[in-house]
């Protein structure tokens, strides 16, 4: 089943006078959203007892819970003691979303810094194999770790790039944000066309099972010349994208995403407006 949610709270959930996240699946459901992702974007602070607490409200209220690693993974980091901090991030990620009941774990894969671009490519995709090693040996390949497309034009994470990650192991899924992708390509994804072409690159290359359920990052994000600059609102016209043409591709493909909107402050209202869409498509 395809799902909408917010990625953490957003400004009117707090307006309506809520404070812990504990409460945000009971405000989720009552919105008509069903899923929400948890971001240790800073760092992995929150205890096992308050996830558990979370997770018991959001099987309550229908919620899946999804965890966004910490920011600062570099897979391809020149130093293995560097690298070794980016598997136990992603590793540590798992273990708590497990205490959320979730099962997916997105994460950001890796920057080319002061390297050739193919050279830090091929290092991320040797520590891909190794963080699969590692998640068998941490007996976490019942869970999903999805690495995800970025928006700067220097990090690793095309839509190719990290297609040709995902193919280490079967428990890789992409996360597929096209807010970055349109950043970093300066504006490419207009028409339904420009996302099938993704979606097709995707379903050829790691089967039409794994990529139906696809996990899907969407708002609409400012760019310069660079790719990504910061994350807008639905009320944004100016840099796009739009949700629609994608929510057309996704039903001629008969896909089933995940779909955690990133607006700036407005992620629910704008997940709402997303389901909306989608459910008006014939």
């Amino acid at each position: 089943m395809i799902k909408f949610g917010p990625s953490g709270n957003s400004l009117r959930f707090y307006q309506e006078g809520y404070k812990s996240t504990v409460d945000a699946p009971l405000w989720l459901a009552n919105q008509g959203l069903n899923i929400y992702e948890y971001s240790f974007g800073r760092g992995i602070n929150i205890s096992d007892a308050k996830a558990n607490e979370i997770a018991q409200k959001a099987v309550e209220n229908g919620v899946e819970i999804t965890v966004h690693a910490p920011y600062y993974i570099n897979l391809a980091n020149p130093s293995d003691e560097m690298a070794e901090k980016s598997y136990q991030y992603i590793i540590n990620s798992a273990l708590k979303a497990r205490a959320f009941g979730g099962k997916r774990i997105v994460f950001h894969p890796s920057t080319v810094g002061k390297m050739a671009r193919e050279d830090a490519v091929a290092l991320t995709q040797k520590r891909m194999e190794i963080l699969a090693g590692l998640i068998v040996k941490n007996n976490l390949d019942d869970m999903i770790f999805c690495p995800e497309t970025m928006g700067k034009i220097n990090q690793i994470g095309t839509v190719e790039e990290v297609t040709e990650f995902c193919k280490v192991a079967d428990f890789f899924i992409p996360t597929v944000d096209f807010g970055h992708i349109n950043a970093r390509t300066l504006g490419s994804l207009v028409t339904q066309e420009d996302y099938e072409k993704l979606i097709v690159h995707i379903i050829e290359n790691l089967g039409f099972e794994r990529a139906k359920n696809l996990h899907v990052h969407f708002s609409k994000i400012q760019y310069s010349t660079g790719g990504e600059v910061r994350h807008l609102t639905f009320a944004d016209n100016i840099y796009g994208p739009d949700f629609e043409p994608l929510a057309r591709a996704f039903k001629k493909y008969n896909m089933e995403p995940y779909i955690i909107c990133e607006s700036d402050g407005t992620q629910a209202d704008d997940a709402i407006e997303m389901k909306r869409i989608y459910e008006s498509i014939l």
